[in-house]
């Protein structure tokens, strides 16, 4: 199968070596980092440095100053993690190597713009914001994110773009020294605690006949016990409907759903007005259309009537591919998703097993998620599993 790895620009700028490297793991693509989320990065084999802190998110390419002018909400350019051009140097770098490069754009995650801009974020049952989650309701943010991804997916020399949490974020989130997990919320539990109560979130429930105030308490009583460690907040969707009720439930998931569904279809649209012919549109994607996060909720048979194919986390096993490939779409690219950095959790002794598995059940491309971190033990055993398929 096609095989891709995820990059970072630092891991290939002031690295003259690092484009050939990559290419000799036996992979046809790279989906290098056009537009990203904060974070600290280790770069094991790098000569200048081995940490690198992305201090907040940014695109790492310029700007267009005419797309931006006078708008409110707009990205933020990266500091010295990342200067410049730092997209376009390190994919002329992987190019040049013989690599083909597609861009990696992460969209509804920016702890910035919710520090920045508050009103932005969502904001749960107890009136507590998420600054890391941009709220994908608000028309102006679904009008930023548009832009974003048109922007930031379609660089000079790119053949395709994968968006990453393109829906809703919620709760669950990466965060530096995060305290969240002593109690245990459960699928259900962490719907409840993503539902969203911005002032234009809770117009969007009185639409669906909620009354926002009575379904705010509504969630903060179906919570108590759970705080409390005396009921259960797991068992999917039928955990959520006893928790809130069928009538909270699912009026708050037609309003999110909706939203969410035309947010990815306004974003591929604006990529694809931007692109050249035959540019590739994928999504990081969970086909439980309910779940937040960077591998969105999506509706399986949608999302693959909207873009090219979708990018599905496999690592700890490839059954949430079987939804998509029940579809029978033919030419959509269902990409597995393998974490190859074994002190990450990954696998990369039995990638090619696990490999195989997912083209059973489907994955017509595999993604290896990171070049740039893994160690050089690891990117061995990845290069003879490559070999050997």
């Amino acid at each position: 199968m096609r095989a891709s790895a995820f990059v970072y620009p630092w891991d290939v700028n002031g690295d003259p070596e690092a484009a050939a490297f990559v290419a000799g793991l036996g992979v046809e693509q790279v989906t290098l980092a056009a537009a990203y989320h904060s974070t600290r990065a280790l770069t094991p084999r790098h000569p200048r440095h081995r940490v690198v802190t992305a201090e907040h998110a940014a695109v790492l390419y310029p700007p267009d100053p005419a797309r931006w002018q006078g708008r409110d909400l707009r990205p933020y350019e990266a500091g010295d993690w990342a200067p410049g051009d730092a997209y376009g140097e390190a994919a002329a770098a992987l190019a040049q190597a013989g690599l083909e490069v597609h861009t990696w754009v992460v969209l509804a995650h920016n702890s910035r713009l919710g520090a920045e801009h508050p009103r932005t974020s969502v904001v749960n049952a107890y009136g507590d914001r998420y600054p890391w989650a941009p709220c994908v309701a608000q028309p102006a943010t679904r009008a930023y994110l548009a832009d974003l991804a048109a922007e930031a997916a379609v660089r000079p020399g790119a053949r395709g773009t994968e968006l990453e949490s393109a829906g809703w974020y919620g709760l669950a989130h990466l965060h530096a020294h995060d305290k969240t997990g002593g109690v245990g919320l459960g699928d259900a539990g962490q719907y409840l605690m993503s539902l969203c109560f911005c002032p234009h979130c809770r117009e969007g429930y009185d639409t669906q006949g909620l009354d926002p105030d009575e379904l705010a308490a509504a969630v903060r009583a179906a919570l108590e016990p759970v705080w409390r460690g005396s009921a259960p907040s797991d068992g999917g969707w039928a955990g959520v409907e006893k928790l809130l009720g069928e009538a909270y439930a699912n009026g708050t998931r037609a309003w999110r759903e909706e939203r969410a569904r035309t947010l990815q279809e306004t974003a591929v649209a604006a990529v694809r007005a931007a692109a050249p012919e035959g540019f590739r549109v994928l999504l990081h994607a969970d086909p439980v259309s309910y779940h937040c996060g960077a591998n969105a909720g999506v509706d399986p048979a949608h999302i693959l009537s909207v873009a090219d194919g979708v990018v599905v986390p496999c690592t700890g096993g490839a059954g949430l591919l079987t939804p998509f490939a029940e579809q029978g779409r033919d030419g959509a690219v269902l990409a597995a998703n393998l974490t190859v950095v074994s002190g990450m959790g990954g696998r990369p002794d039995t990638l090619a097993a696990d490999a195989a598995r997912a083209e059973d059940l489907g994955a017509t491309e595999l993604r290896l998620y990171h070049a740039g971190l893994a160690s050089d033990g690891d990117l061995a055993r990845v290069r003879a599993a490559l070999r050997a398929g």
